[in-house]
């Protein structure tokens, strides 16, 4: 079928009034059907729960067109879909490509793991709207926050945009291989309003800054914005686990409360968009309560950031389950995203920022390789350093497994715990960890378990019917984290392995839920008129690959990568973006305004 036959029969609407009047015309022998794709005879999970279904699925125009007994023979390409499953591409609500969209139009590590759409402006972290005197800063702060290499940033993108709107257009031009749906950060319009040191003080906006506020969210949501999202953690203690590039807090952390009402109030007016919170303090009743009233202004789904299970606290993933369920039998649209990817950090104290709830750790954890080697070795920091272990979701120090030793002297350390280490030695944990790095020049391999421990803490989270799967990060933390693999691992380990849910159920909650959530317009599903959005997977023979070190972002900058085996193809908008598990050179991603 050609574009132009496409366009004309089936249409533009959401309600896809478009193709059934062309399937009503094929009955009536009007014309006679063609398609670009048809994938025969393949096990079929339309993404809704509904029960899996053996057939065919036609593709034409970049729409799924029919699905059930389909002439192939009309096709201008078949794919076999014997022994295979063909589901709708996977949607990740949780991710920071926001740079390297620009130089990565598949979004890897996401791309290659199923995923067809992805939001971007988590956390309230971006580039837009930012001046041309504050690029260097909006950059050095993702390089602190989400660890993404500056000479990347700097030379990967065209920085040929100041507003909002203007960066969603220099999207719009960019090939991408992936759907892009874009969230308001609300970091950078705080900065813009209030001014570099006043959103860092947490400076009440007056009547007329909110207002600015809320118009530049309005302009940034006329332009195709999706709603609005904040990271709210404490500049200090336990929590503040994510500062900026000069150790403060970041704009969003030290927000008022009544701004945040403002920005739901816009969502309301207009009966649009979405909310992406992280929000942690010590009060966690106001927490809650807070969530509840934004979602309550707004009227509009809240996804809650994050539900993550811990074996030494099993108690607060119970407590945020209770608690999205007593919001959902409230009718409160709030959602929990859960960390289902059972990915560890592996790292090197050259890189390593995820110390930040420590002030002795967090200073330590910043600057050059050379200017981190000197404090890690001045003896007149350790007591500090034990005085004040950092105590994050990266688990305590004593857990951490030196994984690969650089040097003679450190070798006998190798696959060790650093409590192990420190029995060996007769040293301090911190001593031990600190001298191995130190001996090692830095480059000491270590590594985090996942803090959940035992899969019975991971299961409650996985098995919560409402619980959105995720929270990739990807496109941070590129030297530490491939938590991009969780689609992969969700359908291999957590439901073919573990059974824990149904693929059925595993695609609504990769598919379906996030992309109704999220203001994906006819994502998430297969049906007669929707994009074609498709991943076709051998189910047996899927699986996630070895971690690998690649050289491949700009500026010469690496990062760890996991891939996979087993995607056959992957279809973004009805062309094939993956084949057997290769990337085809196809960019027929969009930019999604509003989600369409």
């Amino acid at each position: 079928m050609n574009a132009t036959l496409s366009r004309k029969t089936f249409g533009d609407t959401a309600s896809g009034l478009g193709s059934t009047l062309y399937l009503d015309q094929i009955r009536q022998g009007e014309t006679r059907m063609s398609f670009d794709i048809v994938v025969k005879d393949g096990l079929i999970f339309d993404g809704s729960g509904a029960p899996r279904v053996r057939g065919d699925l036609a593709i034409a125009g970049g729409q799924v067109v029919e699905i059930g007994r389909v002439n192939h023979r009309e096709a201008a390409q078949v794919i076999d879909g014997t022994d295979m499953h063909v589901a709708p591409g996977f949607v990740d609500l949780h991710t920071h490509y926001d740079a390297q969209v620009f130089w990565d139009p598949y979004c890897t590590l996401s791309g290659w793991h199923g995923i067809t759409s992805v939001a971007i402006g988590n956390c309230g972290f971006g580039f837009a709207p930012v001046a041309p005197d504050m690029r260097e800063y909006a950059m050095k702060s993702m390089v602190r926050v989400e660890a993404i290499p500056y000479e990347s940033m700097a030379q990967g993108m065209p920085w040929d945009w100041v507003t909002f709107p203007e960066y969603l257009d220099s999207l719009d031009r960019t090939p991408k291989a992936m759907n892009i749906l874009p969230y308001v950060p609300v970091g950078p319009m705080l900065l813009e309003v209030l001014g570099v040191d006043d959103a860092k003080a947490g400076r009440m906006p007056t009547d007329a800054e909110h207002e600015k506020l809320a118009n530049l969210l309005r302009d940034s949501m006329d332009a195709g914005g999706c709603g609005w999202s904040a990271q709210r953690l404490p500049p200090t203690g336990p929590a503040a686990v994510q500062r900026d590039w000069d150790g403060t807090p970041m704009p969003t952390d030290m927000m008022n409360d009544e701004t945040a009402r403002v920005l739901a109030q816009v969502l309301a007016e207009r009966n649009q968009g979405v909310v992406q919170m992280t929000l942690t303090t010590d009060d966690i009743k106001h927490d809650l309560a807070h969530l509840e009233e934004i979602a309550s202004i707004s009227g509009r789904p809240l996804l809650h950031n994050v539900v993550q299970a811990f074996e030494d606290k099993p108690h607060v993933h119970k407590r945020q389950i209770e608690w999205l369920e007593r919001c959902r039998e409230r009718g409160i649209p709030v959602y929990g995203q859960g960390v289902t990817s059972d990915a560890g950090f592996t790292f090197t104290l050259e890189d390593w920022n995820l110390y930040d709830d420590s002030e002795a750790w967090m200073e330590a954890c910043m600057g050059s390789k050379e200017e981190r080697l000197a404090k890690f070795s001045d003896p007149s920091r350790r007591q500090a350093l034990k005085d004040n272990l950092p105590s994050t979701a990266t688990a305590p120090i004593g857990t951490v497994t030196i994984l690969s030793p650089r040097s003679d002297g450190t070798e006998k350390y190798r696959e060790m715990s650093v409590s192990q280490a420190a029995e060996l030695s007769g040293k301090d944990e911190v001593d031990v960890m600190l001298d191995i790095a130190v001996e090692d020049g830095l480059d000491t391999l270590f590594f985090v378990a996942p803090p959940q421990g035992n899969s019975e803490l991971l299961q409650d989270i996985v098995s919560y019917p409402h619980m959105l799967f995720g929270v990739s990060d990807g496109g941070a933390h590129t030297k530490f984290l491939t938590a991009g693999r969780y689609p992969t691992e969700t359908l291999t380990e957590q439901v073919r392995d573990n059974q824990w849910v149904s693929y059925e159920e595993a695609h609504r909650r990769l598919s379906a839920l996030p992309a109704q959530l999220a203001g994906f317009h006819d994502r998430g599903v297969l049906r007669p008129g929707c994009p074609a959005d498709v991943v076709v997977y051998d189910p047996e023979n899927l699986k996630v690959l070895p971690m690998e070190v690649v050289h491949d972002l700009p500026g010469g900058e690496w990062r760890r990568i996991q891939k996979a085996s087993g995607y056959r193809n992957v279809m973004v908008n009805g062309q094939i973006t993956i084949e057997d598990d290769k990337q085809t050179a196809t960019h027929s991603g969009k930019l999604l305004r509003h989600g369409k």
